[in-house]
């Protein structure tokens, strides 16, 4: 069974944003978007809208195709 594409695109959030050492606050003060919200998108509970999306990859200096990318780690299904 495939695994949702919203659990997979906060555990690649969370890879990216660890290999920076960041905490979700700062990530959430560098790209304007709500801590809460963050947690929600790295536990794959939000449906991330593509704005969203292009900010996080500004604010983490990357490509949003990076983000797109399948995590390192993927989750036992």
């Amino acid at each position: 069974m495939p695994i949702d594409p919203k659990i997979l695109f906060g555990l690649r959030l969370i890879e990216i944003r660890k290999r920076k050492a960041w905490s979700q606050e700062r990530l959430a003060l560098e790209s304007g978007l709500a801590r809460s919200y963050l947690g929600g998108v790295e536990r794959g509970q939000r449906n991330i809208a593509l704005l969203n999306i292009h900010k996080l990859a500004e604010a983490l200096e990357v490509s949003p195709s990076i983000l797109m990318e399948a995590p390192e780690a993927r989750p036992e299904s």
